[in-house]
């Protein structure tokens, strides 16, 4: 399965390539991990200074939702659950890094975890997080490829017939 959306739709606040008002996360596999770094822009700002804590959510738990990916089985999920523990305000500015990773995988759910820290300094963290993921309900899905059949590669890594 792939990790970035190369289909017609992207239009993912948190990683659609293709969402001029979204934050265009490019997501990458290391190790056991899911990480993508990013450059927030003046209007990601809450206070003067510091990115506003929605946007911060916002990347943790997409990142969360993509470690879905590194299972047994892996598959699309979307948020049963997600905790935020802002450690520090995020600054408007410096390049970021988001990192996720499983902590438990079940049939009917996962259960994932990641840390907001700066690019350059992985060390201290800016936010973390914890989720759980639920798989996508079927009749979604069907809806999903119905309404939308050039997402059937990437949600399914299927070739289009």
């Amino acid at each position: 399965m792939k990790l970035n959306d190369d289909t017609d739709y992207q239009r993912c606040f948190v990683c659609g390539q293709r969402n001029p008002y979204g934050l265009q996360l490019v997501f990458r596999r290391e190790d056991q991990s899911i990480v993508a770094d990013f450059q927030p822009r003046e209007e990601h700002q809450g206070f003067p200074g510091v990115i506003h804590g929605g946007i911060v959510a916002s990347v943790l738990d997409e990142t969360l939702g993509r470690a879905s990916l590194l299972a047994q089985q892996p598959q699309w999920t979307m948020t049963g659950k997600l905790e935020v523990r802002y450690r520090r305000y995020v600054p408007y500015g410096p390049l970021l890094r988001v990192r996720a990773w499983l902590l438990k995988e079940r049939r009917t759910m996962l259960q994932a975890q990641g840390v907001l820290t700066l690019a350059s300094d992985e060390s201290t963290p800016l936010a973390e997080a914890q989720g759980i993921f639920l798989p996508l309900p079927e009749a979604f899905v069907d809806t999903l490829m119905r309404d939308y059949p050039g997402l059937r590669q990437f949600f399914t890594g299927e070739l289009e017939e």
